[in-house]
């Protein structure tokens, strides 16, 4: 079974708490399995999932070149989001973005990040991935 991820253009989005961890899709893209242990992020790209490892300390998101995972959405400013890991968690922080960044529907600066959270930068929509070891 799959998980689906709320439509891009969705003002409010629901926890993802009780999605089934068997797979997940991220807007109309198909399905992809449960990776292996370890901190993802999930988004679609021309019409299929990406699923992109967290391994860096710090990680940034937006549309520009510089960034380590770009997101092609005019919506998504250059330097949109930093997503940081550290023993304690994984954290997301706004990076001055024009649209915002939004956990869930409620937009955020800096805040953490659990499994299977829904992450809205602009108009796209990623999905967080904490799979234990």
């Amino acid at each position: 079974m799959s998980t689906a991820v709320p439509d891009r253009n969705d003002t409010a989005l629901e926890p993802t708490e009780a999605h089934d961890a068997a797979g997940i899709s991220v807007g109309g893209a198909p399905a992809i399995d449960a990776p292996g242990p370890g901190r993802y992020l999930a988004y679609e790209d021309s019409g299929s999932t990406r699923l992109v490892v967290l391994e860096k300390a710090v990680t940034h998101v937006g549309r520009g070149f510089s960034v380590d995972v770009r997101i092609e959405d005019q919506s998504v400013s250059r330097r949109h989001a930093v997503i940081t890991v550290r023993r304690e968690g994984t954290r997301i922080l706004d990076d001055r973005s024009a649209n915002g960044t939004y956990i869930n529907g409620h937009p955020v600066s800096d805040a953490p990040l659990h499994d299977r959270d829904v992450i809205r930068l602009g108009r796209a929509v990623l999905v967080y991935l904490d799979v234990p070891a």
